[in-house]
């Protein structure tokens, strides 16, 4: 692998004790719950007590005041593993951080403390079933009545929707509004109308629960509005960077250990009287596949320097979403190739693998509009004479 220099010691000495709770608490029950369809809470209470949960919270709020890097240190891991049921990274890298940067006092003091306990899970109730990439279109409405939210509406395709105690939501407050009138309202599940619809059974990423959500008359408290009424749209694309890289760091690691061990069973693989690494196909397709993974690890790692200096723009972020997602699922399905009728097998891990992979291309917006946020770039940039 290619050498890396943004770790240092005590972000290696956090790896190996993820490393160690994932080989005691999650990998020998991972199969379980892919089969459920769901993790155990008792899990996040465990994650939350070894300080996997909100390593970048600061200590005021219950966090360690660590630096971003721990969390990504979590992401690698869990990717390493082939973990995919706990949704520790919506957790840790979409709703604390929405929270910590436009909260009130009262709401970092109230929730981020529980969470990072893992007390309290997580979960961004973005997505609807008309609304996708396309986050203007929601239809969930918050109308205000007094000092309260009445809130009407349906997600979908939530992680964490099935556990989740806390849902920073995406609402319409004023559809005639610039950016079209969203604002984000965190709502509590134990709010009467809130309902959780069907676990929803997917291709991949099968032990991490995803549900519909349904908001019948919900009425929060006005104190619970997250940031300005109206300028939720400007939060979440403020927020998307992170998201989006989060996702390139996972299909980094994943695209890393798919050839590795894709390598080590053609060493071993005896066929024709050799084995399958003495083949030059072999040794070609392992080649490619390798020197694209070390040219795209190194803008990952260059991505994850800018995001720490608060220097991450919405292109560079698109730029390595749909660049390693692209790579992830070429990287699982050529490695799989090379495995022929076991790779096919559910108990190999490039079969899961390959079945995970396909929703990186989608999530987060989806690649085709990771290209019109690239491309509207490139244009502007012509058109102000910079390039």
């Amino acid at each position: 692998m290619t050498q890396r220099r943004l770790y240092n010691s005590d972000h290696e000495q956090f790896r190996d004790m993820v490393r160690r709770f994932i080989a005691t608490e999650i990998t020998p029950f991972h199969s379980q719950w892919e089969h459920n369809g769901i993790v155990p809470r008792e899990l996040w209470r465990k994650a939350g007590e070894t300080g996997l949960l909100g390593c970048s919270i600061p200590e005021q709020y219950g966090g360690s005041g660590a630096d971003e890097l721990f969390n990504f240190v979590l992401v690698e891991e869990l990717a390493r593993a082939g973990v995919t049921g706990p949704g520790f990274a919506i957790h840790n890298e979409m709703v604390m951080p929405y929270i910590l940067a436009f909260g009130t006092e009262e709401q970092k003091q109230h929730w981020l403390p529980q969470m990072v306990r893992g007390e309290v899970i997580g979960s961004l109730g973005l997505t609807e079933p008309h609304a996708g990439s396309d986050l203007r279109n929601i239809r969930t409405r918050a109308v205000r009545d007094g000092d309260e939210y009445v809130i009407n509406g349906q997600k979908t395709f939530i992680s964490n929707g099935q556990l989740c105690d806390v849902i920073v939501l995406a609402t319409k407050t004023d559809p005639d509004a610039k950016g079209g009138g969203i604002s984000l309202i965190i709502v509590e599940a134990s709010r009467a109308g809130f309902v959780r619809g069907r676990k929803l059974e997917k291709i991949g990423l099968k032990a991490q629960d995803t549900s519909e959500l349904f908001f019948e008359d919900v009425r929060v408290p006005a104190s619970n509005l997250l940031g300005p009424e109206h300028g939720g749209f400007k939060l979440m694309m403020k927020n998307l960077a992170q998201e989006r890289l989060t996702q390139a760091v996972r299909s980094a690691v994943v695209v890393e250990t798919a050839i590795d061990y894709t390598l080590d069973y053609a060493v071993d693989r005896k066929m024709f009287g050799q084995t399958l690494a003495d083949f030059q196909n072999t040794q070609f397709k392992l080649a490619e596949l390798k020197a694209e993974a070390a040219v795209a690890r190194v803008f990952v790692d260059h991505c994850i320097e800018q995001f720490r200096a608060g220097e991450l723009t919405s292109t560079e972020a698109a730029i390595a979403k749909m660049t390693l997602s692209n790579l992830h699922c070429k990287v699982v399905d050529e490695c799989l190739q090379l495995f022929g009728g076991w790779g096919y097998m559910w108990e190999y891990p490039i079969a899961r693998a390959y079945a995970d992979a396909r929703i990186v291309r989608i999530a987060g917006g989806s690649n085709e509009v990771m290209k019109q946020i690239i491309a509207r770039k490139m244009l502007e940039e012509r058109t102000s004479g910079s390039i």
